[in-house]
This record gives C-alpha cells, sequence and structure tokens, in this order.
C-alpha cells in the first residue's frame, strides 16, 4: 500500500456505514459531523490527516532504524557482481541496478547552513531551489512573513566535507514579488543569470538577473537587472540553449506564450486555448514544449512568424488534466510529463504514443516539478502528500518512498534536487531536500 493512501481498515473489519467512521483500536463506529472547524473534531479530513501523520512517523522510523527494504526481490549487490561476473548482466544493466540499490540505501542528514550575514540561514520557509547544470550552486526562493519572497544562491563546495555544511548569499533587494517559475539562463557564460516569473498584485512580472547579485562581493559592484518587464499572471519559464534562436528565453502566460531576445529586444506572441503552465526547450532544435492546463502538450518551432490559428502547434500530445511538468529526453525522442491527476506518463514523440506511465506520484492541484537522472536510470518526483518518490526510468518500477520531515501541510512539500555531483564535478552524489527552514542530504554510496 502506498504510505500516503488514507487508511481503509474499516473495509476489511467491518462495513462501511455512511455518516460513521470505524475505529478499528476501539472496535466501535463514531459519527462524523460536517464541518471543518475544531469544534467537530470527528471530519474526515481530520481522520484522513490523522491516518496519514501516523503513516509517516512510522516510515520515518523504519528510515532512522535502516529498515529499508530491497525494492526487487533477491537485488543485493553480492548476487549483482556474481551475475555480472558470469556474464548474465550486461554493463548498462548492471549500473543501472547498482543505482538502485544506493538509493534504496540513502540516508538523512540535516545540512547547517552558513551565510556572511547571519539574519540569512534559517528565517524564512523554503519555497523553490533550482541547481545550475553541474550543480555547483542552488538558487532558493524564499517565503517571507510580510509576502512576497527573499531569493538567494547557496554554494554546494562545502558537501564534500564531514560538516556538511554550504554557504547560502542572498540579495534583499528583490523581495516584492511571488515567484511562480525559476529558470537557469546562460547568457554570457554558463548559468551566468537566472529567469524569474512573478505575480505583485497584477499584472506580473518578468526579470533576468545575473546570478553574480547573490554573491560575497562588494555591493557596490554587483550589476543590475538586465530585462525586466510586466506581463500578465505568468505560470512557467524556459532558457533556450539552441544557438538558432540564441539569448531566448520563453514565458508561460495565460492563453499566451511570449518568446523574447533579452539583447535585441524583439517579441513573438504565439496564442494558445489555455494557460501554459510547463515549457521546455530542445537543445538540437529551437523547437519549444509547452504544457497546457487543458491537458494538451505542443510544440512550437520559434524561427516562424506569427500566424493566426492553431497551424503553428506540431507535435501535439494530450493528457486528461493539467499539465503541471515536462521534461524532454536527452534523445529528444522522447517526453515525460505530469498532470494535476496525479499520472506521470512517458511520451514516443514520434509515434504520438504513451509508452510507459509511473504510478504512485499524487497531485491534485499543485505545480510540482519532475526531476529525471537518464545517466543513472531515475525518475525523482514529490507529490502533493509531501511523500518523494523515486522510480527506475528503465520498467517504472517504484524504488522507494521518502516521508518528509516535517508534518505535510500546503507550505511543507519539499522541493528537492537530485545529482551524481552535487557541488560540481568532484561534489558527492545524493538527493537535496528543502522543507519549511531547513535543508537536508540524503547520501548517495
Amino acid at each position: 500500500e502506498d504510505p500516503s493512501s488514507s487508511s481503509s481498515t474499516q473495509n476489511s473489519v467491518a462495513p462501511e456505514l455512511p455518516g460513521f467512521y470505524y475505529d478499528p483500536e476501539k472496535n466501535r463506529y463514531f459519527r462524523l459531523l460536517p464541518g471543518h472547524n475544531n469544534h467537530n473534531p470527528l471530519t474526515k479530513d481530520s481522520i484522513q490527516h490523522k491516518a496519514m501523520e501516523c503513516k509517516r512517523l512510522r516510515l520515518l522510523e523504519e528510515e532512522e532504524k535502516q529498515n529499508q527494504k530491497t525494492t526487487r526481490a533477491g537485488l543485493n549487490s553480492s548476487v549483482l557482481l556474481q551475475k555480472r561476473q558470469l556474464g548474465l548482466l550486461s554493463s548498462t544493466s548492471y549500473c543501472r541496478l547498482v543505482h538502485e540499490l544506493k538509493v534504496n540505501c540513502m540516508q538523512r542528514r540535516k545540512i547547517e547552513i552558513h551565510s556572511p550575514d547571519s539574519s540569512v540561514a534559517g528565517t524564512n520557509n523554503f519555497k523553490i531551489i533550482v541547481a545550475d547544470v553541474a550543480c555547483e550552486r542552488i538558487f532558493t526562493v524564499n517565503d517571507v512573513e510580510h509576502g512576497g519572497c527573499k531569493y538567494g544562491i547557496i554554494n554546494l563546495s562545502g558537501l564534500g566535507k564531514e560538516s556538511l555544511t554550504v554557504e547560502m548569499y542572498d540579495n534583499l533587494y528583490f523581495t516584492n514579488r511571488k515567484v511562480n517559475s525559476v529558470c537557469w539562463a546562460s547568457l554570457t557564460h554558463p548559468d551566468s543569470h537566472l529567469c524569474l516569473m512573478g505575480i505583485a498584485e497584477t499584472p506580473g512580472c518578468a526579470s533576468l538577473l545575473p546570478a553574480s547579485l547573490f554573491s560575497s562581493t562588494n555591493p557596490g559592484d554587483r550589476p543590475g537587472m538586465l530585462c525586466s518587464f510586466k506581463i500578465s499572471t505568468a505560470w512557467s519559464c524556459a532558457w533556450c540553449l539552441n544557438p538558432q534562436a540564441d539569448n531566448c528565453f520563453s514565458t508561460g502566460l495565460t492563453r499566451r506564450v511570449l518568446v523574447t531576445n533579452v539583447v535585441t529586444g524583439h517579441r513573438q506572441t504565439f496564442g494558445t486555448n489555455s494557460d501554459v503552465l510547463a515549457q521546455q526547450f530542445a537543445t538540437q532544435t529551437p523547437v519549444l514544449y509547452n504544457g497546457c492546463r487543458s491537458g494538451e502538450i505542443f510544440s512550437i518551432d520559434v524561427r516562424q512568424r506569427n500566424r493566426k490559428g492553431q497551424s503553428w502547434k506540431a507535435i501535439r500530445l494530450f493528457h486528461g488534466s493539467a499539465v503541471t511538468s515536462i521534461h524532454l529526453m536527452e534523445a529528444e525522442h522522447y517526453l515525460m510529463a505530469a498532470d494535476m491527476a496525479g499520472k506521470i506518463k512517458l511520451w514516443d514523440m514520434r509515434t504520438a504514443k504513451c509508452v510507459k506511465q509511473y504510478k504512485g506520484h499524487h497531485n491534485e492541484y499543485a505545480l510540482l516539478p519532475l526531476h529525471v537522472n537518464e545517466e543513472e536510470g531515475l525518475l525523482i518526483a514529490v507529490g502533493q502528500d509531501c511523500y518523494t518518490r523515486i522510480w527506475s526510468l528503465q520498467d517504472a518500477h517504484l524504488l522507494r518512498t521518502i516521508p518528509s520531515p516535517h508534518p505535510s501541510s500546503k507550505d511543507a512539500i519539499p522541493s528537492v534536487v537530485f545529482s551524481s555531483r552535487l557541488g560540481g564535478s568532484r561534489g558527492v552524489p545524493g538527493l537535496l531536500m528543502a522543507v519549511k527552514q531547513d535543508l537536508y542530504h540524503f547520501s548517495y554510496n
């Protein structure tokens, strides 16, 4: 049974009666009262939350005792090595299964965050963490008490030390907007800037900030914001790395897509039938993939001129619910997509068919990202129930379900980063998890 699902023991022990709740511990029925206030302790929501919290605590206790069970029968390091030596496993299969074993044995450790400014670390809740391509830095978005967000960059070079400490630098100048989406941008050099899509009141705002703003250098030497303009409600953003659409980033808005060249200022608008919640550029071609609230996924070749109607849409795929995240695979023949029904599908874009489905993800309304590590054959996603799940890309097998260190709530959904090189080429492998005011490292060795 999935740890996030509500308890259904009453179905096997006693018949379910409308308006009543059966407590297996007390072996009796209790009346369910309408409403959600504190005077009615027995509501469906409170019962479900209590059951989920009990399971979360039980899973945390099992993890602390290192009671992790093997996800596949007969899978252990000695058996794998023996099969490899006998020629029963290819190098690719052997490496993939070894990664599965390592993921299952990851242990959680809390990271101490150091900052030149003592008021920075541990004062606000993490909302989003996004790693650069080399996984040397983590850009963080933190909610602040008076509204808006605080931005910062965490340097991961300290993760290789025994003390597991990291350094965080932030700039309090940009704190007045809520942030919906963030991506790293390579303008002057790889990962030199950051695209931020935010909402102030109405309209929203798109900004392109130099990453050097968040550094320990003299504030007088810091460059200013490169690009900022007001837009309608912004949901997503993506930076193009293809030279045919150089220096361009895209913004997913309400019923339209806006592609902007940050050097020339030229903008191109594509109308859509729905809000664009997820975006990613291809690298081999200047093609932008978009996931919509309507469940549609379509691609745009940004070299073409605007056309009326929908004739500029190329590949078109359809989910049954709002698409919250898309990830184009390395060979660019497959695309991974997640939606608000909790479905994660792998699409073959040559045939426009779903070839795999990864079950167990939980989502009803949140914009939750996917994290794909093709090198190690893993898919990671955090559900609205605050559980982090890891699947095998190869056969969609659910390898591990990690409970949150904090009680589940809408404002405590973890944000994660996974890499085999956290901190750069000589970094340490593992999973970083930011939840509430804390940062955790799940060692992967």
